[in-house]
């Protein structure tokens, strides 16, 4: 009977450790942050002043043209803690999903075509945490590629202390996932050199036709082949610069004209780090 009463007594506690953290998880979920959304194309909250005004132009230009060309908004909050807006105790993982379904980052749908595309990207400078949270859409498909961007251009700042460049750096990464682009490298120099110079492609190309069109002036005088390659590459730069200008011109008055905010939800996914 002893040990009957004594397996009682444990099973019974279990009951209280369990019941007290369903309980806890629940209240979690219904808890509402106290964070005032931005305007339907802000796209910033800064309340941390992480963010150099500069920068925060930006940032707002990249999520704009973003927001216009595929209808998936970027929005980026800083917080100086989550336990002033209500979140004192919790996970960045959970504050995050409650503010992007409170806020309803996102279309739900488009044209009866489920969309939910949208990206949070929040920061708590004195928890020492940032979140990307991706809409529902994303199916947890851009993880890795969130676990990058986080690893990779953001938290690297983060603890050289440039909020600000992180941040930038972030958005124009999340910028080129919701495109489909390839994620820029680590180190972040590009093929034109901090953008100075031509690509070495296009330095071997000029070089190459220089070389073709000396030799055969040399050779054959202007009667030779060159003449015919510089038409066929004149033509083909024409063409080129017609179809971008026309493709500009069509879609200039074009794309998605809503807000950032349209009942989208989370669950598809993201990443955290720390610094």
């Amino acid at each position: 009977m002893a040990l009957l009463s004594k397996l009682a007594f444990i099973v019974a506690a279990l009951g209280v450790v369990v019941g007290t953290t369903l309980g806890q998880d629940i209240v979690g979920e219904r808890q509402l942050i106290t964070l005032d959304r931005p305007g339907d194309r802000e796209f910033v909250r800064d309340l941390a002043g992480l963010i150099a005004p500069s920068d925060v132009q930006k940032i707002k230009q990249i999520c704009d043209r973003l927001l216009t060309d595929k209808a998936t908004p970027i929005i980026v909050v800083t917080i100086n803690s989550m336990a002033d807006h209500g979140g004192g105790g919790m996970r960045i993982e959970t504050f995050a999903r409650l503010l992007f379904d409170q806020w309803g980052i996102g279309v739900a749908k488009i044209n009866g075509q489920d969309w939910n595309t949208g990206i949070l990207l929040l920061v708590s400078k004195g928890d020492r945490k940032a979140r990307i949270e991706l809409g529902g859409y994303w199916r947890h498909d851009n993880d890795v590629q969130c676990d990058q961007i986080m690893e990779q251009m953001i938290i690297p700042r983060f603890k050289d202390g440039d909020f600000s460049g992180g941040i930038v750096a972030g958005v124009e990464a999340l910028d080129k996932m919701a495109r489909g682009l390839t994620l820029p490298s680590k180190s972040g120099p590009s093929s034109r050199s901090a953008g100075h110079g031509w690509p070495l492609w296009a330095t071997a190309i000029a070089l190459g036709l220089a070389v073709f069109t000396a030799v055969s002036l040399i050779r054959r005088g202007s009667g030779g082949w060159a003449w015919l390659l510089w038409a066929a590459v004149f033509s083909l730069i024409g063409y080129l610069l017609y179809n971008m200008l026309t493709n500009s011109s069509s879609s200039s008055g074009g794309g998605f004209s809503g807000g950032s905010f349209g009942g989208g939800f989370s669950g598809g996914g993201g990443s955290t780090g720390s610094w």
